[in-house]
């Protein structure tokens, strides 16, 4: 039952996502700030929800979508520190991100079917994300694909418990 929900949580963040850019959004901090916002729920989330599973996944993933959450509030809001410190990288934050998440699940889902791919898929995305980073550096595509990721996730997720 938890997990249902949260594959079609994980599926709705994605569309949320991919959305976004559709509505206005045009600053690469906020575009990003709320990838990183809504990356940061889906694990605070999943962290909550797997801990009778996999205790030291689900706290590295609270811990991970805590820091998350903090680090996207100061880029939506464009606060000077977080300006200042991540003027350089704030575009591939999301694409580590979504590699560290595409490890923890690698080393925590080792017995759904599913989990393995959307860990490889979490790597290779992020991977992907930083090189469109680096060739693009356009947010509305680079939040598209966080939310293509979070889509395949919660549809894998779904589809192994049938």
């Amino acid at each position: 039952m938890k997990s249902g929900i949260i594959s079609i949580l994980t599926i709705l963040l994605g569309l949320l996502i991919i959305g976004l850019p559709f509505l206005g959004i045009e600053s690469a901090y906020a575009t990003i700030g709320i990838s990183i916002l809504l990356l940061g729920i889906f694990l605070m989330i999943s962290g909550i929800a797997e801990v009778d599973y996999s205790p030291t996944r689900s706290i590295i993933s609270i811990i991970l979508g805590f820091l998350m959450l903090i680090l996207s509030l100061g880029l939506i809001f464009q606060l000077t520190l977080f300006v200042d410190l991540m003027s350089q990288i704030t575009l591939f934050i999301s694409g580590i991100f979504l590699m560290i998440i595409g490890l923890i699940t690698l080393i925590g889902d080792k017995d759904n079917k599913f989990g393995f791919w959307v860990g490889i898929l979490g790597v290779l995305f992020g991977m992907f994300y930083i090189i469109l980073g680096l060739l693009i550096r356009d947010p509305i595509i680079l939040g598209i694909l966080i939310g293509l990721w979070l889509i395949i996730a919660g549809v894998l997720r779904l589809a192994d418990k049938f």
